[in-house]
């Protein structure tokens, strides 16, 4: 695309789409929240689209681009890069095109969403773990696509993929008649922001899309702010659906057209966000499917007595993930703290810290203490939880009083992200 130009991705393409994915993909459902509605005093919808057979939203963009394909080049074979979803997509595309298709992810993918790709692909794709992040498997996506002559099928930097994402506003709109203030979308490389904005706002300019990614790949937000499309040096790829350093040049361009503005939220947040929806909507999303969820906090005024769209991207979450998901969830409330404390090496010290400096209902999480003979004092690592995050302070003036030594760790430290 030609610097300063911006490509339309026009209604009629996204319906087009939509025809295409009739019998492939599901309408999935609009729910009211009326926890959600009543706590932010807000008519707050969710749009299910971790219901999909592949559980996320990318089978839209995946299928609609795959079957677009003239019939030469799926006989060549198609290859993309995936932190997961669309590698689902794709996969289960080829399955029902029975065409052949090569799929690079991450090493860090979890296994859950691994072991998902060859079950879609039933036979029709081969997968290659290369690199820690997205963009490191796209790159070896693209040589090994040019080195095989097949076609690479983008994420989210391609018009026909973002017109099959597109098909979720054109859901929206109808299923409201119309009838909605405000849209919350998250954003990775930009793909679904693109393509439900471009729906949205062609049929109604008044209608505001709002983007929301996590603190650690605030890739969108970063190259709004700079005007230009900027790639990240170090990304967070814990909200892995949407770990990209880099969003695309076509999705820069219609984001910035469309979107009002793109906050960014805490892991931590999205953390809460997961559990709550778990236990009061039975609900199991993935990290990046939270995510538009999070952003409430964030758009209090905007959202007061609006009708308020908000998707729900995808639930591909891995169990072996719920014990960095609620201790990161902790942390940020301030109910967890981790010191580097030092005891006097003589009998009874860890009685009278734990008499003298826990409250009622503080409690011990994690203790690791290395005893040095040759020395007076040895440090240890403490891990404390609280019922309260206002029980914090109380706690270190207490062992302040004592004359404890210690030092609370904080997340710029190199030994909190071994703890966490």
């Amino acid at each position: 695309m030609a610097k300063g130009v911006v490509m339309n991705i026009t209604v009629q393409q996204i319906e087009d789409a939509a025809k295409r994915l009739e019998g492939v993909v599901m309408q999935t459902p609009l729910q009211k929240s009326k926890r959600l509605s009543a706590l932010f005093n807000a008519n707050i919808y969710i749009k299910r689209e971790d219901m999909q057979d592949v559980r996320s939203y990318k089978i839209r963009g995946a299928y609609n681009k795959i079957s677009s394909l003239t019939d030469r080049e799926k006989k060549l074979g198609v290859v993309t890069a995936s932190a997961g979803n669309h590698a689902q997509g794709v996969a289960l595309s080829c399955a029902l095109l029975k065409i052949q298709g090569v799929i690079f992810m991450p090493v860090v993918t979890p296994n859950q969403k691994i072991d998902r790709v060859k079950h879609f692909g039933d036979g029709f794709v081969t997968i290659k773990l290369v690199g820690d992040t997205y963009d490191a498997s796209s790159k070896a996506a693209h040589a090994y696509c040019k080195k095989q002559n097949a076609v690479y099928i983008h994420p989210f930097d391609d018009p026909l993929t973002i017109a099959g994402q597109g098909t979720i506003g054109k859901e929206i709109y109808e299923k409201l008649e119309g009838n909605v203030d405000i849209v919350i979308v998250p954003i990775g490389g930009g793909g679904v922001a693109s393509g439900i904005s471009s729906y949205l706002k062609a049929k109604n300019p008044k209608i505001r899309i709002v983007g929301v990614e996590p603190v650690g790949s605030p890739s969108m937000h970063e190259a709004l702010k700079a005007d230009k499309v900027v790639t990240l040096d170090k990304i967070d790829t814990f909200v892995d659906g949407t770990a990209v350093s880099r969003v695309g040049d076509l999705t820069f361009s219609i984001c910035k057209k469309n979107l009002e503005k793109v906050v960014v939220i805490p892991e931590g947040k999205i953390c809460n966000t997961m559990i709550s929806l778990y236990q009061n909507e039975g609900i199991v999303a993935e990290p990046a499917g939270a995510l538009a969820l999070s952003a409430f906090d964030h758009l209090l005024k905007e959202i007061k007595g609006k009708t308020v769209v908000c998707v729900l991207s995808g639930g591909n979450n891995d169990l072996s993930r719920y014990p960095e998901i609620v201790e990161r969830s902790l942390v940020y409330q301030g109910r967890k703290h981790y010191f580097i404390i030092e005891f006097a090496q003589k009998p009874g010290q860890l009685r009278k810290f734990v008499n003298d400096a826990l409250g009622p209902t503080d409690d011990i999480v994690r203790f690791e203490y290395m005893k040095k003979t040759n020395k007076e004092r040895g440090a240890a690592l403490v891990g404390i939880e609280l019922k309260d995050k206002k029980d914090f302070d109380p706690l270190k003036e207490r062992m302040e009083q004592l004359g404890i030594n210690f030092r609370v760790l904080t997340s710029k430290e190199l030994l909190y992200s071994y703890i966490i």
